[in-house]
């Protein structure tokens, strides 16, 4: 059985010098085993620690075959090294992981619902629970639950027990791991909870400092249940806070007035966009109707502030006005840009060929059906060559 190792042993620990007992590669990264360490590795929900073996930055940490593996960003150390911690990600981590040990206790001892799987993420983690909905009102009791075990300051402890003592010991567990023999690692919370688990975790439930439940959502006939504890509910209160003063200056609202400033400003946005629709039709009706009228062989038009909907507008009004016209149509400002080739039912010419000679020209590309071919082009300087090209297939 390996020895219990510093992480385990001294969670608080952010140093330590030890040796190198191995170099390895796996799938193209390299990776040291120590004779010691303080880096956690991935396991129970919790991510693995990061940090520095030497001047190498320490990627990922997993245990594998009894041994742990420190994967490296750079040319592995040999000898004697110091080992470093990334404390303020460890010790996030050690908030949100107790904060979950007190939330499931919490909710199991309050409404009987057992937690089937914890994931500490990034920046908001989650528990799923066995319920198939949690009232609102039942939110704000478990988090008020919560908040007065964290001002109770209760002891977190760890220790190790036999098989034995185990079996006589009212333990909360969702099983061991397969496979496992020996002692068993269970973590306490003072009156309220004992775990079997393998993470680390604060000393006191003042440490987790509080802890916010976000919401829930829907989860394999369970729910999701998501919450922040610790620095991270504050680092989440701060940006909220930054968020809405940049919205106050937008909006020119108060907190309590913006969700109604916001939503009529996109109301007035999308009158704003609806009055653009028509202009645009408007455009591109009377567009139509002067090329309808004109006297060239081929008609053409080119607009720099416009897209494909646009033209495709102006194409099917045209075809609509005048079914004897020819009619390339582009838009786009400098070279990049679209095209529609607009054929009315009564001009005899072959669209689907004349499309792919005006986008080769136009070093672009399409397709067409019905009456009009349409695609991208990057050269639209050479529209006029396209125009020639047309008027040769008369």
């Amino acid at each position: 059985m390996m020895p219990i190792p510093a992480y385990e042993r001294e969670p608080y620990l952010q140093s330590l010098e030890t040796d190198v007992i191995r170099v390895g590669t796996e799938r193209d990264r390299q990776f040291v085993i120590l004779a010691e360490t303080i880096l956690y590795p991935e396991g129970g929900g919790q991510p693995a620690d990061q940090g520095w073996v030497g001047k190498a930055a320490v990627e990922d940490v997993r245990k594998i075959d009894e041994e742990i593996r420190h994967y490296l960003a750079g040319p592995p150390p040999g000898g004697r090294v110091q080992v470093a911690l990334d404390w303020a990600r460890r010790f996030d981590h050690m908030q949100q992981h107790t904060g979950q040990h007190l939330l499931t206790a919490v909710v199991e001892q309050r409404f009987g619902w057992h937690t089937t799987a914890f994931h500490l993420g990034e920046q908001v983690s989650d528990i799923e629970l066995d319920t198939a909905k949690i009232a609102p009102e039942q939110l704000v009791g478990l988090e008020e639950a919560i908040a007065a075990e964290i001002r109770a300051a209760r002891p977190v402890t760890a220790r190790r027990v036999s098989p034995e003592e185990y079996e006589m010991l009212p333990v909360r567990t969702r099983g061991l791991p397969e496979g496992h023999t020996g002692d068993i690692r269970l973590v306490e919370i003072a009156g309220i909870d004992l775990n079997t688990c393998g993470g680390t975790h604060v000393r006191s439930t003042a440490e987790i400092e509080a802890l916010k439940l976000l919401g829930t959502e829907p989860m394999r006939g369970g729910t999701r249940l998501f919450y922040v504890a610790g620095g991270r509910l504050r680092r989440l209160l701060a940006a909220h806070h930054e968020r809405a003063a940049r919205l106050r200056q937008v909006v020119g609202a108060a907190d309590e007035e913006l969700a109604a400033g916001i939503q009529a400003k996109l109301d007035q946005l999308k009158e704003a966009q609806r009055a653009i629709r028509t202009l645009e039709e408007e455009l591109a009706s009377e567009a139509a109707r002067a090329m309808a009228t004109g006297g060239e062989k081929i008609a053409s038009g080119h607009w720099s502030a416009r897209d494909l909907p646009f033209l495709q507008r102006v194409a099917r009004e045209l075809a609509r006005l005048a079914p004897d016209r020819i009619a390339l149509l582009t838009a786009g400002e400098g070279d990049q840009g679209a095209f529609v080739l607009c054929v009315g039912e009564g001009a005899a010419i072959d669209l689907a060929a004349a499309g792919r000679k005006v986008a080769e020209i136009l070093v672009g590309r399409g397709g067409g059906s019905g009456r009009i071919f349409q695609g991208k082009a990057t050269m639209l300087t050479r529209r006029a060559d396209a125009v020639s090209h047309l008027s040769t297939l008369l």
